[in-house]
């Protein structure tokens, strides 16, 4: 894990494609970075309304000719890729190879570097997306990131129907703000290459949240008493599929329930990369009430 401070010697002319720009995390990187002076533009799989001085093209990462299209001109991409299996990332992967931008990857903090089999699907894959851009040639700036707070949204329709979440239990983690992982990419990408290794830089929250903690501070933020029911693996799958969630996604939730490690783990890299502490589910929880409300 490095140890740095915070990166300097910022790129402004820089020309950067953002993937996943319609997600969570990418939306409010790819709303970033004009205010830096940075040449930006969106792959998106429908077309969607960009942020201000953003262009949007549309595309999917799984085929090579849209990929090729999108690279044109940039020097920089910020991927998050978007499925349960790294095998169709290959194309994805060869084009950048032969486009040669920096490439800003966003992983995940439960990914063990000494394991020969990541603990779940979800680790798997990000995991093998590390390995096929390092064995690539491209020199990735890996953001690993912990449980996003905008996770929770999930849990808005169960919320607007009563106060009980439930779904099956996962192991306790320091839970992170998108927007504090989205500072922190904005910084790594705009910054001299010079100044950055290629991490991972591990990115969390202040506290470590178990999904009682976080359900008791949405609750605190929209002033009701909610509670979470953790329900057991069969009953989980089988009412996540009745949501209409895709099967694969389902057993890939749950693998992570049952096998995910707890981690007390907690850095202090967002701070290093944006200059200020990370900030709290509770804030995140007030910041965001009004999607939980009846």
């Amino acid at each position: 894990m490095p140890d740095t401070t915070r990166p300097t010697g910022a790129r402004h002319s820089s020309s950067i494609l953002v993937t996943g720009a319609a997600g969570n995390l990418g939306r409010e990187v790819v709303c970033r970075l004009p205010a830096h002076g940075a040449r930006v533009r969106s792959l998106v799989r429908r077309r969607t309304a960009p942020c201000a001085g953003v262009e949007s093209v549309v595309g999917d990462l799984t085929d090579p000719t849209a990929v090729r299209a999108a690279l044109v001109g940039v020097d920089t991409v910020f991927l998050i890729w978007p499925l349960l299996d790294s095998a169709p990332a290959h194309g994805l992967v060869a084009e950048l190879a032969a486009a040669g931008p920096r490439v800003v990857y966003v992983s995940s903090t439960a990914v063990d570097d000494e394991a020969a089999r990541q603990s779940d699907p979800i680790v798997q894959v990000h995991a093998d997306m590390e390995a096929l851009l390092h064995d690539a040639g491209l020199r990735p700036t890996v953001l690993r990131s912990d449980t996003l707070a905008s996770n929770a949204r999930g849990w808005a329709r169960q919320l607007r129907a009563g106060d009980v979440v439930s779904g099956p239990d996962v192991a306790r983690t320091a839970v992170v703000d998108e927007r504090d992982v989205a500072d922190a990419a904005v910084a790594v990408l705009l910054a001299d290459h010079d100044h950055l290794d290629g991490g991972p830089y591990v990115l969390t929250g202040p506290e470590v949240l178990s999904r009682d903690d976080q359900v008791a501070l949405l609750g605190a933020a929209v002033r009701r008493r909610l509670r979470f029911q953790a329900l057991p693996a069969d009953q989980a799958r089988s009412r996540m599929l009745a949501d209409g969630r895709p099967e694969h996604l389902v057993e890939a939730l749950i693998a992570a329930s049952v096998c995910r490690p707890r981690t007390d783990r907690i850095t202090r890299h967002v701070e290093r990369l944006t200059g200020r502490p990370a900030g709290t589910f509770a804030q995140w929880a007030v910041d965001h009430a009004a999607e939980f409300s009846c």
